[in-house]
């Protein structure tokens, strides 16, 4: 065990793998030499050379293209797209291309590739650095969509990932990369992907998070359990699949739901979760499910507290959820 944040977990997770099978490469802009944007690929090129931790030309679409013909060739390449804001580029590559393979060759060809890339606001990044696109790949069926909050479950998804035989969407919330530090095993091990977490246990509210959110959605419930409100706090950490059971079943006990993301409210994950609590739960439902987003707005950049559903925004519908 190491006391590790969330980009030497995600770094070690990378050498875990690249030591694992050698059909494991990682490529993208600045990766090798530089170690990338926010150094998670640092030391890889030196330990494994160029010819597996690859410095690309500045093309998403070249990128993700490459990468589906490697994956459709026998190797499982692993690569980085700077900022998630970055990838709209290459988005026919993931959502025509990478995303229908396996059902269009009826199951004849798979396409074992991930796609790591930062995720979300809170560095003051501005308009074009942080964005929460996520919706727009769940939406697509053959995409699988992961977004872990702490370094543990990163390490762990991200090798399930990596030997997933379908394409993986793998979203960093750079809030975090250097803000938490826990204990991580130094060998490989996987986190299933599809399973939700209850990271904290309560009994009156449910409230579902994922990625930097989950910290304020955290915070938020130790606030109103001072004032005799007890909420349980689930982590998603795959957001496609969905583990809806958890879900469904916490509501069925609290009966009441706060869902909590970064995106603009229209159209987010967070509609699709409150349809699925609605048909799966209605009867158990004692309150409206309530949405604490981010605004249907680009994404300020001297506005980003009050853009972020932070825990200054939750805490207020925990309570109306609670008292309703």
């Amino acid at each position: 065990m190491t006391q590790m944040n969330l980009v030497q977990a995600i770094n070690s997770g990378l050498r875990g793998a690249l030591q694992e099978d050698d059909n494991v490469l990682v490529m993208g802009e600045d990766v090798g030499r530089l170690g990338g944007v926010f150094r998670v690929t640092q030391g890889l090129q030196e330990e494994f050379g160029a010819d597996r931790v690859l410095d690309t030309p500045l093309s998403e679409t070249g990128i993700l293209g490459t990468a589906i013909g490697m994956a459709l060739h026998g190797l499982r390449p692993v690569s980085e797209i700077q900022f998630a804001d970055f990838i709209y580029p290459g988005f026919d590559q993931l959502v025509s291309e990478a995303a229908k393979y396996r059902y269009r060759t009826a199951g004849e060809f798979h396409v074992p590739m991930v796609v790591r890339t930062p995720y979300g606001g809170g560095i003051r990044g501005g308009q074009y650095h942080s964005q929460s696109p996520e919706a727009l790949f769940i939406h697509t069926p053959g995409l699988k969509v992961v977004c872990p909050s702490n370094p543990y479950d990163a390490k762990g998804l991200l090798l399930e990932a990596i030997r997933d035989e379908d394409p993986v969407l793998f979203l960093e919330p750079k809030r975090v990369y250097r803000a938490v530090k826990m204990d991580v095993p130094d060998t490989p091990y996987t986190v299933p992907l599809g399973e939700a977490k209850v990271v904290r246990p309560g009994e009156q509210v449910t409230c579902v998070a994922w990625g930097a959110m989950l910290y304020e959605a955290f915070t938020a419930a130790e606030e109103v359990a001072k004032q005799g409100i007890d909420v349980e706090v689930i982590d998603l950490r795959t957001l496609w699949p969905l583990d809806i059971d958890a879900i469904v079943s916490s509501v069925e006990k609290t009966g009441r739901v706060v869902i909590v993301h970064e995106a603009p409210r229209t159209c987010g994950f967070g509609s699709e979760l409150v349809a699925l609590i609605t048909e799966r739960a209605f009867l158990n439902l004692e309150a409206p499910p309530v949405r604490v987003t981010g605004w249907d707005t680009p994404f300020p950049l001297t506005h980003e507290r009050e853009y972020l559903p932070l825990a200054h925004r939750i805490a207020p519908a925990l309570l109306d959820t609670a008292r309703y």
